[in-house]
């Protein structure tokens, strides 16, 4: 998995952000006006989920398209996580195995991952050790590590993860398998997204509706953690927070956050994207998409 530049990403949204400034005291037609406007000059398949924390405002534009959900199903295997804890199945502090042989879901032949293709390499280095559930977590989130996800996918299980969204509204939301399946990724059997369905996930996380309020409470501070912010922080002015997951696959891009303002939770935002290579493009796409909707939902941020 690429990371893209997140100077660049920024640098492009901020020079915009200027032209957002039209849309502060206009309605959600001029909003969504705006975005179709710019996603059919970005020449990209866009889905794009927002919705107002504090109101009643809502907008969905392509949000029941279905996407590959590249690490965004991460949010899901964490939610799992912090519910086996809830019910006291698992612990935060119990030590998993931490191995690199998964079985494929397709055929169930067996295949490791290749530290080359995961953001995050540090995991590989204890293969064979132990490390705490919530070490697993934080570097499934914040650095999208794939050896952490599969680790925890196989003590939570994906059909448990399937049941849970199915119990949160959220059945657009599929999760099969681990990362880096090639077999199943051959046979079509991926996990699949759309921006309606992740932006329910992320609000029953911040309603304290996935879990225990304590538990989704924890779920946001390692989301605010993220160490990939080249998409919707780009977009924000300095000083607003977000707890947010990213994906990436070859051409494809998402950010989907739960946006804050002076310390408090004010909207929730997904933005899916297919089709644009560059990653720096799409990043910066996804930025630009923030910034508009930012400039209707909190203007005075802009002050």
């Amino acid at each position: 998995m690429r990371l893209p530049l997140p100077r660049a990403a920024r640098v492009l949204a901020v020079l915009w952000l200027a032209g957002a400034t039209s849309l502060r005291g206009q309605g959600l037609d001029a909003l969504r006006n705006q975005l179709e406007q710019r996603i059919a000059a970005s020449g990209a398949e866009v889905g794009l989920y927002f919705r107002d924390l504090t109101g009643p405002d809502s907008l969905a534009l392509g949000a029941d398209t279905r996407f590959h959900a590249a690490s965004t199903m991460k949010v899901p295997v964490m939610i799992q996580v912090f519910r086996e804890v809830d019910a006291r199945r698992l612990r935060l502090n119990d030590r998993l195995n931490v191995v690199n042989t998964f079985r494929s879901i397709a055929d169930t032949s067996t295949y490791v991952l290749d530290k080359a293709d995961d953001s995050d390499s540090s995991l590989y280095a204890r293969v064979g050790q132990t490390l705490p559930v919530r070490n697993l977590v934080e570097l499934m989130i914040t650095v999208s590590s794939n050896l952490a996800t599969n680790i925890l996918i196989d003590r939570v299980r994906a059909d448990s993860v399937r049941a849970t969204l199915h119990t949160l509204g959220a059945d657009s939301v599929t999760v099969l398998r681990g990362v880096e399946d090639g077999a199943a990724y051959r046979a079509g059997m991926n996990n699949t997204t759309t921006a309606r369905g992740l932006g329910v996930v992320m609000t029953a996380i911040v309603d304290g509706r996935a879990a225990s309020a304590q538990s989704c409470g924890e779920m946001v501070r390692v989301m605010q953690r993220q160490r990939f912010n080249s998409g919707i922080p780009a977009g924000l002015p300095r000083g607003m927070a977000v707890a947010h997951k990213t994906g990436w696959l070859t051409g494809t891009h998402h950010d989907a956050g739960i946006v804050y303002w002076q310390g408090r939770p004010r909207y929730v935002l997904v933005v899916l994207t297919r089709g644009i290579q560059d990653e720096t493009q799409s990043a910066a796409l996804i930025a630009e998409l923030t910034a508009m909707v930012n400039a209707h939902a909190v203007p005075e941020a802009a002050r």
